[in-house]
């Protein structure tokens, strides 16, 4: 059987289509590069923001387009409108998030867990990736007032370390050189287990039990953060890089949210952090209009996102969820203020981001390949990833896809840098 695997969203939607392309993999089956070669379709939908869901429904109508044998609709949107998924052409099953990882057991009749594992391989098409994402906790027991994930995925629930160890040890196999620990509320690994458990005891079993060159982290809460954590980053595995969501710089706003953080303690959580791990990348998330966001909290929240100096972010204008606290709440702001917002918080984030890049002009750090898009005059033109995120550019005599080069980074480009490398790593 010949499966096409797609996914919107987050990079725990990314790690669960690779495993579910693992679990058909073990069971003989082909995994393809695009829906029209397909015999089965899996889409692996979200609905984390308006958008998102529109995007999941055109993606699932794009697989009907290209002729798709039968299409299976699977994730947040999906669990969360069932009957609207089934009603979209071509697709002949739906599957909740809690059914997703028996998919493939019910689908063959063979349970995955009875065959040997095989090592990973990267998936065809445009979802390939070099970087391995590891699904290592699911759901979410916070009550952010503004998410529908919480919903959508249930309660939070933790991988094993054992299983988390297999699946790294498997993408190692399969010649992955970084792997991405994710899940909805990561930091939260470990505090359903008996006895409860830390993240960083799972990081500290994955450097010690496994020899994967590069460690990356998620999206992580800033309340599960403290200084033993980020002593992890003395071992030089750990990708230099913190994706901590703010939602907003305000403290109202963020009561509103039902955040639990104020400006002031993730101010303080961001200088500890920079203080232990030199040269590290810190990116966030941004919400703008949030209900009841006046213009003086709007204003209040970017002064803050200026002042935390942010290697770079992402800005979401408010869109209401139904089923969450936030869509009850009075005084939601106007779309066109939430457009204007959206747009100066973002020029405030480009700026921040600039300035972070111009301080590695001149400096020397290790880069995995991703893509390699063809040879010129001066040899083949690669980009990939700096272990603090920082995007690069370079030519090489050699085609080094899914290889790690010292890069030595000399000026900047509208995406990153651009860097002149030095050696194989």
């Amino acid at each position: 059987m010949r499966v096409y695997l797609d996914t919107v969203g987050c990079r725990l939607n990314q790690s669960e289509i690779e495993k579910l392309a693992a679990n058909f993999r073990v069971g003989g089956h082909e995994i393809v590069a695009s829906a029209a070669e397909a015999d089965i379709v899996v889409i692996n939908t979200c609905a984390v923001t308006a958008e998102a869901a529109s995007d999941s429904r055109q993606k699932i109508r794009q697989a009907a387009r290209q002729g798709a044998g039968q299409i299976i609709a699977t994730g947040c949107w999906a669990t969360l409108e069932p009957s609207a998924a089934a009603a979209l052409p071509g697709v002949s099953r739906v599957v909740p998030n809690a059914d997703k990882m028996r998919l493939v057991a019910d689908l063959t009749g063979t349970p995955v867990f009875d065959l040997e594992p095989l090592a990973r391989e990267p998936l065809p098409g445009l979802h390939r990736r070099t970087r391995a994402f590891i699904k290592v906790q699911d759901g979410c027991d916070n009550f952010c007032t503004f998410c529908i994930t919480r919903v959508a995925r249930g309660k939070g629930h933790s991988e094993s370390i054992e299983n988390v160890i297999r699946d790294v040890q498997a993408a190692v196999a399969g010649g992955a050189k970084e792997v991405v620990l994710s899940g909805v509320h990561l930091g939260s690994w470990g505090y359903d287990l008996n006895p409860p458990r830390h993240l960083r005891h799972l990081i500290e079993a994955i450097l010690t039990e496994t020899d994967v060159p590069r460690v990356r982290l998620s999206s992580l809460e800033p309340w599960d953060l403290d200084e033993a954590f980020f002593r992890l980053w003395e071992n030089p595995r750990m990708c230099r890089h913190l994706h901590l969501p703010l939602q907003s710089g305000c403290a109202q706003t963020l009561r509103r949210m039902a955040r639990k953080i104020t400006p002031e303690g993730y101010a303080t959580l961001l200088e500890q952090a920079r203080r232990m791990i030199p040269g590290l990348a810190v990116t966030t998330d941004i919400i703008v209009g949030f209900p009841g966001e006046s213009e003086v909290e709007f204003e209040t929240s970017l002064a803050f996102v200026e002042a935390m100096a942010f290697a770079g972010g992402h800005v979401f204008a408010y869109s209401p969820r139904p089923g969450t606290a936030a869509a009850r709440l009075p005084n939601h702001v106007p779309p066109e203020i939430k457009k204007e917002r959206s747009r100066r918080m973002r020029e405030v984030l480009a700026e921040a981001s600039l300035r972070f890049r111009q301080t590695f002009i001149g400096q020397v750090v290790n880069v995995l390949w991703e893509t390699v898009d063809g040879k010129g005059p001066q040899g083949w033109r690669l980009r990939g990833l700096s272990d603090n995120y920082i995007h690069v550019e370079a030519f090489a005599p050699e085609p080094w896809w899914n290889e790690i080069n010292a890069v030595q980074l000399v000026e900047i480009n509208s995406q990153g840098m651009v860097g002149q490398i030095l050696n194989k790593a």
